[in-house]
């Protein structure tokens, strides 16, 4: 059985200059197994699609009037026999931080004003051997670099700590074929 697809209409928050990234993530995390994401922009919100590919979702995108966009994100794993929808899981020693090293550079970029805490964090990973991680401290989620970790195969975990106020990111570079072999 199909769900009928959750609504959510960002375009409200954006015309009042808000970042609607934390309430479509948490949309996503409310979804039942099977159901789809229709969500409504004022723009084609392509850094979304790679950050939700990663959660398992497939996109369909169509403008529709006046410059406001229709993207409906559907589930694109299924489980075969159990008839429902899951996300790709990660490796067992990337499904959390905790398999990871410890960090080999910290970054605090919490002062720095867009695009600096990721151009910096960018260059610093180039700096790192693969399979080092780092942590970066920033005053915002960072939505624009989540795409450009996943276009250079870096993992990432992240969140906001308690005050609410920093957000903790922790990225793990990239392991080349000729490093795992």
């Amino acid at each position: 059985m199909t769900l009928v697809p959750h609504e959510l209409d960002v375009r409200p928050i954006l015309h009042d200059g808000g970042e609607p990234f934390s309430v479509i993530l948490q949309a996503v995390g409310q979804l039942g197994p099977e159901q789809a994401l229709r969500l409504l922009s004022t723009f084609e919100p392509v850094p979304l699609y790679a950050v939700l590919a990663k959660k398992g979702f497939d996109h369909a995108a169509r403008e529709i009037g006046g410059g406001d966009w229709e993207v409906m994100f559907t589930p694109s794993f299924a489980v075969a026999g159990t008839g429902q929808n899951e996300l790709a899981q990660p490796a067992p020693d990337s499904s959390s931080p905790h398999g990871w090293p410890e960090p080999s550079r910290h970054q605090d970029n919490r002062d720095l004003a867009p695009p600096e805490p990721m151009v910096r964090a960018l260059a610093a990973l180039e700096e790192l051997r693969p399979g080092e991680t780092m942590s970066v401290l920033l005053r915002r989620e960072p939505v624009f670099l989540f795409p450009e970790l996943g276009k250079r195969g870096h993992e990432w975990r992240g969140g906001f700590e308690a005050d609410g106020k920093t957000y903790r990111l922790l990225v793990r570079k990239a392991i080349g074929k000729e490093e795992a072999a």
